[in-house]
């Protein structure tokens, strides 16, 4: 019950902020392109940026891993209010087998999996083998996701979980397609296409920071409640 009380309270918070947002979207057309020709899709951006894309890809039956945890058992309750499929396990941790074989079919299948590779539990903004792994299994290509919105609250949590304020400037950025070479598996070669994409999404996600304010010319603008105003 505490499960769909939770999620139910979180579904409708989600749903009053984001429609408020000022939204800019760059890039969206690599996207299209890719689910035109009936290929599987990878979207990969950071566990802390999550809350946009699990409002704004509602009902299009694309699918998220969902760990096992606690913390797993009320996201898989809101994502799945959010019209989300969804598949219990990690592609690192419990259930990861299972997990990767339903992915790895539906990608094939030409199916959209929305991604934290830095997650269930970081390192923060470190791109663990699992996606990697997903890309070169199923073939299908990465595409790097930077997020941000401003003003917006940082949580004290490990992933620094973004939550924007009401009509908050917020911008959303796709990159270019990045193929993973299925041949590709001795450790070194599984570092670097990890590090690659890391950073391929780190770029992505400073160019939204500035554009969408969170950056000036000293750094990071601070955080806070109180900077819950229309910039």
């Amino acid at each position: 019950m505490k499960y769909r009380v939770v999620s139910f309270l979180v579904y409708w918070l989600v749903r009053l902020i984001i429609p408020t947002l000022r939204l800019r979207v760059i890039g969206e057309a690599r996207v299209r392109e890719v689910q035109q020709e009936g290929k599987g899709l990878i979207l990969l951006t950071w566990h802390g940026r999550t809350i946009l894309p699990i409002c704004r890809f509602r009902k299009r039956g694309y699918w998220a891993m969902i760990s096992t945890s606690r913390d797993g058992e009320y996201q898989n309750h809101i994502f799945q209010r959010f019209g989300w499929q969804t598949v219990r396990g990690s592609t690192s941790a419990r259930g990861a087998v299972q997990a990767a074989l339903t992915i790895t079919k539906q990608l094939k299948r030409g199916g959209t999996l929305a991604h934290t590779p830095d997650g269930p539990r970081g390192p923060i903004h470190v791109v663990q083998p699992g996606a990697i792994f997903l890309a070169q299994k199923s073939g299908s290509p990465i595409i790097p996701v930077g997020i941000s919105a401003y003003p917006r609250k940082l949580a004290h949590a490990w992933d620094q979980y973004m939550v924007p304020a009401p009509f908050a400037r917020a911008v959303w950025i796709y990159g270019d397609p990045i193929h993973i070479p299925a041949d590709a598996k001795s450790d070194e070669e599984q570092k670097l296409w990890c590090e690659r994409v890391g950073a391929a999404i780190a770029g992505l996600e400073a160019q939204a920071e500035r554009e969408a304010g969170a950056l000036d010319a000293t750094g990071p603008k601070r955080q806070g409640w109180n900077l819950w105003r229309r910039a």
